[in-house]
């Protein structure tokens, strides 16, 4: 077996990998042969099988072969079950805008790190007058697409959601609905390779609560995550040091504004891989076992979690 093309860890990240993930590096490239074959014999799936797509879903996996098997077939089902959210991503002067307004960032990773990445919501930058929730929403599905295929800390040590809900008020939490926080649950637990080991809400005004009762109700049991409601700023510092926080954050790493424009050239640079990945997704009628359609994965009842109040 030839070398898998795919990027080199750093020994944070290999042991990581190897310790938690039952990575063994000899075996990487008959790993991603197998579940590759495997596609290719998927009537019903179109899916890229470039080495770096495949060996994301492995490691989201453990190197389940079956786990990744099913991660892999529930992403594409998802792209076409949801194509307004999962489709036509190319990077034009909209996404652009919306970048711009820094409601959605992540935060740089350093090198030689085996640190989860972290990723900064701020739904009150976001404008509802001129965007809609599922342009907010999909703008969150291209910076996935993203994290999936260049990011290894999001895939190896997970993620870390902050979601910052200064002047959130009801205006903004108007535009949520049920439906919608249940199908990006729905898609954390069967399709995306990344895990959200922790979300830390900041600033919670009382208007927000409700957002977050809705948010916690369609967190399924199946997400192993701590959630945590902070009740001033100091306390988040207890769990994230300032090293990965921006400015802004009374951090060191980096500005917003820096940030921002980091994350356009990455896009731009990226651009390529959304121009051409219409053309994947599965065909319902051509699987072989039970179809599987929006209603179903939707009727899936999430439970409601016990939050840790700091």
């Amino acid at each position: 077996m030839s070398k898998p093309n795919i990027r080199p860890l750093c020994d944070e990240l290999k042991k990581v990998a190897k310790e938690e993930l039952n990575e063994v590096e000899d075996c990487i490239g008959d790993n991603i042969e197998t579940l590759r074959d495997w596609i290719h014999k998927q009537r019903h799936l179109k899916a890229r099988t470039d080495d770096q797509f495949l060996v994301a879903f492995l490691r989201g996996s453990k190197y389940s072969l079956e786990k990744a098997k099913s991660k892999i077939d529930y992403f594409y089902t998802f792209k076409t079950l949801m194509p307004e959210y999962c489709c036509n991503k190319v990077i034009d002067e909209k996404w652009l805008n919306i970048l711009r307004t820094g409601f959605y960032i992540r935060f740089p990773v350093f090198s030689n790190t085996a640190a989860p990445t972290i990723c900064l919501s701020r739904y009150a930058k976001f404008d509802f007058k001129q965007y809609t929730i599922t342009d907010l929403v999909k703008y969150q599905f291209i910076i996935m697409d993203w994290l999936v295929n260049n990011d290894d800390n999001v895939i190896i040590s997970g993620y870390v959601g902050i979601v910052d809900l200064s002047d959130v008020g009801l205006s903004h939490i108007a535009h949520f609905d049920l439906n919608v926080l249940k199908k990006g649950r729905m898609f954390l637990e069967k399709g995306a390779p990344g895990r959200l080991k922790e979300l830390h809400l900041i600033n919670c005004p009382k208007e927000a609560l409700t957002l977050i009762s809705l948010t916690i109700s369609c967190l399924n049991e199946k997400l192993p995550m701590k959630i945590h409601v902070h009740k001033t700023f100091d306390d988040l510092g207890k769990y994230i040091g300032k090293e990965h926080l921006p400015v802004e954050y009374g951090g060191t790493n980096s500005s917003i504004d820096e940030i921002i424009a980091q994350t356009e050239k990455d896009l731009l640079a990226f651009n390529d891989y959304f121009m051409e990945d219409d053309q994947y997704g599965v065909t319902e009628h051509l699987r072989l076992e039970k179809r599987i359609s929006t209603e179903t994965l939707l009727g899936m009842e999430g439970s409601f979690r016990k939050l840790s109040i700091d």
